[in-house]
């Protein structure tokens, strides 16, 4: 059977056809895909799935029309809403109000409120002057107040009191409590810094803020205003504390002594 010039162009276009799509099987595939993209969408560029176009959102997985109110704009997401509002304005039921920025105050940096310069405090909308006491000042950052006492003073009601330091005993930059902490060697007793009166066999705790203010050295533990040695069981040794003993492995404790039992 002889075949035609006509019949040979055409087996030979089906075989580059075939060709082309065993090299590339996910052409058929991405056109197949592009059924499934809606209206105003277009298919992401890398992956599966689609975006809508600009101007439009996805609502209900179609791509709806944004429409931006006044005094707004569009924002590059297809996502949200669409639109935020111009500097100067806040959102209020889907449409962008402006609002007055007080005396002695300013725009913040997101466009959508207003904070008190330093020295004003915001009162019913505005911003009224923070009266600060004698021996008082502006602290760096807002407080509940406004103010802060200075060193060796301390907040109470309205105004700024001395701290009186007791004898023992110095200034703390904290604006809780008394003002002032002991020395080492000292506890804070009635208002006053009483000496430790520390036991043999035992140290002035730097960090013992309550309790006697002393602790046991290590081999010895503590039994009223005293440090007594511990007993250490054969076959035992101190804990990690210092002020107990545990057994040696594989020995167990039963009462006061080590057993294998």
């Amino acid at each position: 059977m002889i075949r035609t010039r006509r019949s040979y162009f055409i087996s030979f276009e089906a075989l580059i056809l075939l060709t082309m799509l065993a090299v590339a099987p996910g052409a058929a595939l991405a056109q197949g895909g592009n059924a499934m993209v809606p209206e105003n969408a277009r298919a992401n560029s890398y992956g599966g799935g689609w975006e809508c176009n600009p101007g439009y959102r996805e609502v209900d997985k179609i791509c709806v029309a944004i429409n931006v109110p006044e005094n707004a704009f569009p924002t590059k997401s297809s996502y949200g809403r669409g639109w935020e509002c111009l500097r100067g304005h806040r959102e209020v039921d889907e449409i962008c109000v402006s609002f007055k920025v007080p005396k002695n105050a300013y725009l913040s940096s997101s466009g959508d409120d207003w904070s008190c310069t330093r020295g004003f405090q915001e009162e019913d909308g505005s911003c009224a002057a923070i009266q600060v006491p004698p021996n008082g000042h502006l602290p760096e950052y807002s407080s509940n107040a406004g103010w802060e006492c200075d060193r060796g003073y301390k907040a109470v009601n309205e105004a700024c009191i001395a701290v009186k330091v007791p004898k023992n005993g110095y200034l703390t930059e904290s604006s809780h409590g008394p003002g002032w902490k002991c020395e080492r060697g000292y506890l804070a007793i009635n208002g006053q810094c009483s000496a430790v009166k520390v036991p043999a066999n035992a140290y002035v705790a730097d960090s013992a803020t309550y309790g006697p203010g002393w602790k046991c050295h290590r081999g010895y533990r503590a039994v009223k205003d005293a440090c007594v040695a511990v007993k250490v069981a054969g076959n035992a040794h101190l804990n990690y504390s210092g002020n107990g003993w545990e057994c040696d492995e594989p020995l167990r404790k039963r009462r006061n002594e080590c057993t294998s039992r």
